[in-house]
């Protein structure tokens, strides 16, 4: 990304993806570009200065998820998204809190692992070519070594110089004009389907299953990375093509260039600085607190929260990750709670409150066509595959919101999701047929629309099934 960005060119990036909420996607833009202005001060008041954490209100399907998601995206950060229901308060059976930051860690050290990687390509594959060059074509077998008696005592009669013959040089020399020619070949991508022989890493892990005093979790933990060099790499031969040898050579070459050590304090640092936590479903653990049955435990999932939100220090494998200059994004419908029910030590650490509206007919038909993924260019491509020519009157379009808008009036709510379901059903016997119809042109207009959706779209129960 580049951090000269503007929150007004934030929008603009995020306005090809999502479809309305302006409100939204300026506090998301602010607080992107915050961050930037933080990276300006003088180091003894960037650490004094904390990112606004941002709370969206809005029913399902209206872009919260999808506006963090593009956000991360666009701002190059370590991104993760979590379901407040998956964690209970410490003492019960399931994922803590912390669990939250360990994964953002993991993703984060892919993230400079990959760019790293992406940096050495070009050494990696002169290494990857000497390997497989090496397999192709492997070094004669020389002499097999003397004995001890005969190093020590030497030849007798002078057979040393005896076995010295003018052949040698000559095999030597139609090895190294074999080795040229398929070098060549190699680089051409002439023998990209020969099968090899090559030696690689034996990555499968095993793992260790801990149960903690807290409750039960798994724990990925390598037993390489818990016993270090005690336990040397185990390597096996396998047999593959040269374009699948390339691949896994590749990765391994490039790993054996980067400097894991730089790489794990940058995704640290990474994480420190730039990461981003997007909490969904934090309404399921808001509400007045039961004494008894499956929500016992809410309150405490918010009070396990509040440490990491406000800034503490979680333990990770990798070393401590401080967590006072995350960027929490927090998202719930709030249907049948408010945000208010939240602990109110938690509601003060997300200061900026943003309410997304209900997606309305026009707001469905932009969906359908401008984002740079809309539905409709999805299925023009994917029929285009089978050599069909797919296209969508205006009046198709208007027809397709209007049903879209009526179902979610009628049943539950789901935002653009509905759109996938309706197009599903619409396009389903074009999509069933598609192979046997072979090169052809389909035009979609108001009329087909109305034959295919208008009768579910106008029994409530029917509906309430089928979109």
């Amino acid at each position: 990304m580049d951090n000269n960005l503007t929150p007004r060119e934030i929008v603009a990036q995020l306005d090809q993806y999502i479809i309305g909420q302006e409100q939204a996607k300026k506090a998301v833009a602010i607080a992107l570009r915050n961050r930037y202005r933080r990276q300006l001060l003088p180091p003894e008041l960037q650490e004094e200065v904390a990112p606004k954490n941002i709370l969206m209100i809005g029913p399902t399907g209206v872009g919260k998820t999808e506006i963090a998601r593009r956000l991360a995206r666009l701002a190059d950060a370590p991104f993760i998204k979590v379901e407040a229901t998956k964690f209970t308060e410490v003492g019960y059976v399931g994922r803590d809190v912390e669990s939250i930051i360990r994964d953002l860690v993991e993703i984060s050290l892919h993230q400079v692992k990959q760019a790293r990687m992406e940096e050495v390509r070009e050494k990696a594959a002169e290494q990857v070519e000497e390997r497989l060059l090496a397999a192709l074509c492997p070094e004669p077998k020389g002499e097999s070594s003397p004995s001890p008696l005969v190093m020590l005592f030497g030849r007798q009669g002078g057979k040393e110089e005896e076995e010295t013959t003018p052949a040698a040089p000559k095999k030597e020399e139609r090895f190294s004009h074999v080795k040229e020619r398929l070098l060549a070949q190699l680089r051409a991508g002439q023998l990209e389907e020969r099968v090899v022989e090559i030696e690689v890493e034996d990555n499968s892990q095993k793992t260790l299953e801990l149960f903690t005093g807290f409750g039960m979790e798994e724990m990925g933990f390598n037993l390489q990375d818990i016993f270090g060099q005690m336990w040397p790499k185990r390597r096996r031969r396998r047999k593959l093509t040269v374009a699948a040898a390339r691949k896994i050579l590749q990765q391994e070459e490039a790993q054996k260039l980067i400097d894991m050590e730089e790489a794990t304090a940058a995704a640290i640092r990474r994480v420190e600085q730039n990461g981003i936590v997007f909490i969904d479903e934090i309404d399921k653990i808001a509400g007045p607190e039961k004494s008894v049955g499956p929500d016992v435990s809410r309150e405490g999932v918010q009070r396990d929260i509040l440490p990491i939100v406000e800034g503490c220090t979680v333990n990770t494998k990798y070393g401590p990750v401080k967590t006072d200059h995350i960027l929490f994004i927090a998202a719930g419908a709030f249907h049948s709670a408010k945000p208010s029910d939240l602990i109110p030590e938690l509601q003060g650490r997300f200061p900026i409150r943003v309410e997304l509206k209900s997606l309305t007919k026009e707001d469905f038909r932009r969906i359908l066509v401008e984002p740079q993924n809309a539905l409709v260019k999805q299925y023009v491509a994917l029929l285009k595959t089978e050599g069909i020519k797919l296209t969508f009157t205006a009046e198709a379009l208007e027809e397709i919101a209007a049903v879209a808008e009526l179902v979610n009036s009628r049943t539950e709510n789901i935002g653009a999701r509905r759109l996938h379901t309706i197009m599903e059903k619409l396009l389903e016997e074009l999509s069933f047929s598609a192979p046997e119809r072979g090169e052809s042109e389909v035009s979609i207009d108001a009329a087909y629309v109305r034959e295919k959706l208008t009768s579910l779209a106008g029994n409530e129960d029917l509906s309430r099934y089928i979109l």
